[in-house]
C-alpha cells in the first residue's frame, strides 16, 4: 500500500468517494465504473477476507493501524484525511472513519448458483437499501444458500446495503436474474418450489410450511408498500403468510424475511 495525505478534497485521486450521499448518482456510476464502496474497518476486512480487491482507501489516520495488515499485500493508495476533509469529499460525517473502493466482482450465472442451493431468497424490486442489507444479514445468519435480485431491486453492494448487512453481503452468494419469464422456468428447472410471501385468501400459513418444508424452496419477497407483482404471484407454486395478531396485517419486508428464514432454519 502507498500512504498519501489528502491535500485537496476536490482532487481526482479521491473522486471515487465524492458525493456519496447522492443515491441516484451512485447507483448510476458505481456499477458503470466497476466499483463499490465499503464503509468501516469491519466491513473492509470482511470484503478482503471474501477475496474482493481494493483499489483505494480513504480514512482517518487513527484507523490505519487496525487495517494495515489486511491492506499491506495490495499495491493501492491509502488516502489519509482529517474528519473535515472526509466530510468535504463524501458529503456527510464519516463516523466510522474508513472507506474503501473495491473492484466489483462478477455476478455468478443464476443457473450455476441454483445448482448448489436448497433454500434461496428472491428479492423483487425492493428499493430500500437498508431493507436489502438487513435481509442479506438474515440470510447469512439463518442459513439460506443464495439470493436472487430482480433488475429493479436495489444494489446489494451499494454503501448503505453493505453497511447494514455488516459485510455479510460478501458471504452470501447472490446474482441478478431477469423478469419472471426467465426466473420462473429457471427455478422450476432446478426443482425449487416457489413460495411467495403475500396476503391472499388461499395463502398457506408459515407454520404449516415450516412443519413440512419443500426440499428446495425459493422464498419471494416483494417491494415495500406495493408488495409482490401479479407476475410474481402467478409464477409462485404457493402463497405463504405470517400469522399476525392485534389487527396487524404484515411486517416490514426485512423483518418478515427474518421471521420466515428462522421458521425454516435447521437446528444449530
Amino acid at each position: 500500500m502507498r500512504i498519501e495525505r489528502v491535500a485537496d478534497a476536490a482532487s481526482d485521486a479521491v473522486a471515487d468517494y465524492a458525493a456519496l450521499t447522492d443515491v441516484s448518482l451512485r447507483r448510476a456510476t458505481e456499477a458503470e465504473r466497476g466499483l463499490y464502496i465499503a464503509e468501516s474497518a469491519k466491513v473492509i476486512r470482511r470484503a478482503i477476507a471474501a477475496g474482493h480487491r481494493p483499489r483505494s482507501v480513504l480514512m482517518e489516520e487513527k484507523w490505519l493501524d487496525g487495517l494495515e495488515a489486511e491492506l499491506a499485500p495490495f499495491d493501492v493508495p491509502v488516502h489519509l484525511a482529517d474528519p473535515d476533509q472526509l466530510e468535504a469529499i463524501t458529503g456527510y460525517r464519516v463516523h466510522r472513519g474508513a472507506l474503501a473502493a473495491f473492484e466489483r466482482p462478477a455476478e455468478p450465472d443464476p443457473a450455476a448458483l441454483l445448482a448448489q442451493a436448497r433454500r434461496v431468497v428472491v428479492l423483487e424490486d425492493i428499493v430500500d437499501h437498508t431493507n436489502v442489507g438487513a435481509i442479506f444479514r438474515s440470510v447469512a445468519a439463518l442459513g439460506a444458500d443464495a439470493v436472487l435480485v430482480t433488475p429493479r431491486c436495489a444494489d446489494p453492494l451499494y454503501r448503505r446495503s453493505v453497511r447494514v448487512s455488516m459485510g455479510t453481503v460478501f458471504q452470501v452468494p447472490w446474482t441478478r436474474v431477469g423478469d419472471w419469464r426467465e426466473a420462473a422456468p429457471l427455478l422450476a428447472e432446478h426443482g425449487f418450489t416457489t413460495a411467495a410471501l403475500a396476503l391472499a385468501p388461499d395463502a398457506v400459513s408459515l407454520r404449516d410450511l415450516a412443519a413440512a418444508p419443500p426440499e428446495r424452496v425459493a422464498l419471494v419477497f416483494g417491494a415495500e408498500g406495493d408488495g409482490l407483482s401479479r407476475h410474481a404471484l402467478d409464477a409462485a407454486d404457493l402463497v405463504v403468510t405470517i400469522p399476525m395478531a392485534h389487527g396487524v396485517d404484515s411486517l416490514n419486508v426485512a423483518a418478515a424475511a427474518a421471521v420466515v428464514l428462522y421458521a425454516l432454519s435447521e437446528p444449530v
